[in-house]
């Protein structure tokens, strides 16, 4: 599916696609871990998540992002994000407010040293680049429903 000529846009696309993909990917996940420590966060590194798969859309066609993502697995990870967050905050109850942290800061400026602030970042994340993959991906399914 993948090398179908017909599918999707040229050969340089897809080739310049193959090779930057899964940086994309990775560099969104860059931005969710160390959004506590520098600019980014959930919501930037999802939204940089999303455009991977978008981006293997508008490249190989709809088939092939729903492979590697879904519609019900897209729609299961925004609900487990939503209740993740959800969670985050109400276990804050047992340290005494809605939100409050109530895992160890830990030494500042190392990976682990923001308590629940990089959990909530990854259920942020989950949330926004799954809703902002449906969302490309309910435009493609209008815009292919209108040519027929």
């Amino acid at each position: 599916m993948m090398n179908d000529p017909k599918i999707g846009m040229s050969l340089i696309v897809k080739t310049v696609t193959r090779l930057t993909v899964g940086l994309i990917l990775l560099f969104g996940i860059y931005i969710v871990l160390h959004g506590h420590l520098s600019p980014g966060g959930g919501f930037a590194g999802g939204v940089i998540i999303a455009l991977s798969f978008v981006h293997l859309m508008l490249a190989f066609g709809k088939d092939v992002a729903l492979k590697k993502l879904s519609k019900n697995l897209a729609s299961n990870l925004e609900s487990i994000a939503a209740l993740m967050f959800l969670s985050i905050a109400l276990f804050g109850f047992f340290g005494g407010a809605f939100f409050s942290n109530i895992i160890n800061k830990g030494v500042p400026f190392q990976l682990f040293s923001a308590g629940t602030i990089p959990l909530s970042n990854l259920a942020i994340s989950l949330k926004v680049g799954v809703g902002l993959f449906a969302i490309f991906l309910a435009l493609v399914i209008l815009e292919e429903s209108k040519r027929k």
